[in-house]
């Protein structure tokens, strides 16, 4: 676990942006049911949260992705994020959606990016990868030369990191799950009985979650 992966852990705990509860598991949109929930759009509500995120985003494209030409965002929630890193990169903005829209140009991507550019994707948070790798398809299908992505956090699904190598695309997370659960049980958080449940459900969440309907 380095610095920038337990501070932000620490920041996402801070400011309840993940929350962690095994007694009462929340339902994921999918309906799967999980002792960890993550909305990281409640960073950007925090100014020193935000900005730190938004620097350490910035570092992992510059020294990973260095010759990064713009930057597009994953509709709804890597929107922010990735407008906030092209503006202090000063490089070109765009986001995808998940789907084109039913009227007008009936845009997939929303923005301006130069076919052949080589463009870094935002994302706040990794589970299986389907909306992410979903963003990289429809930018790669439009003539946009995607050369990695970021996110904020990652769930650490075996499945998601499969998916990735399989679309030849590489990706960074700044912190992980099995970061946090160390981070949350020093700061007591939780207890250490209750991160043993819950690296059950990391090692298999939908067996977890069917147990438990």
């Amino acid at each position: 676990m380095n610095d920038t992966s337990a501070k932000i852990a620490q920041y996402l705990l801070e400011c309840e942006a993940v929350k962690l509860n095994v007694d009462e598991p929340f339902t994921w949109t999918s309906g799967m049911r999980s002792p960890i929930y993550c909305d990281n759009r409640v960073t950007l509500s925090y100014p020193k949260i935000r900005q730190y995120i938004t620097n350490a985003l910035v570092k992992a494209i510059q020294q990973n992705f260095g010759n990064a030409e713009a930057i597009a965002g994953v509709a709804t929630a890597g929107i922010a994020q990735g407008a906030l890193i092209a503006d202090q990169m000063n490089l070109p903005f765009a986001y995808v959606r998940p789907e084109p829209k039913k009227h007008g140009l009936k845009n997939s991507i929303e923005g301006r990016l130069e076919a052949g550019a080589k463009v870094v994707v935002v994302e706040d948070l990794i589970s299986t990868g389907k909306s992410s790798l979903k963003a990289v398809e429809d930018l790669r299908e439009n003539g946009i030369e995607v050369i990695g992505l970021v996110s904020i956090f990652n769930y650490g699904f075996v499945a998601s990191d499969d998916k990735f190598n399989a679309t030849k695309c590489p990706y960074i997370s700044l912190s992980n799950f099995n970061d946090l659960a160390k981070v949350a049980i020093s700061s007591h958080y939780i207890t250490t009985s209750q991160a043993e449940k819950i690296a059950l459900w990391s090692k298999d969440p939908q067996a977890w979650s069917d147990a438990i309907k």
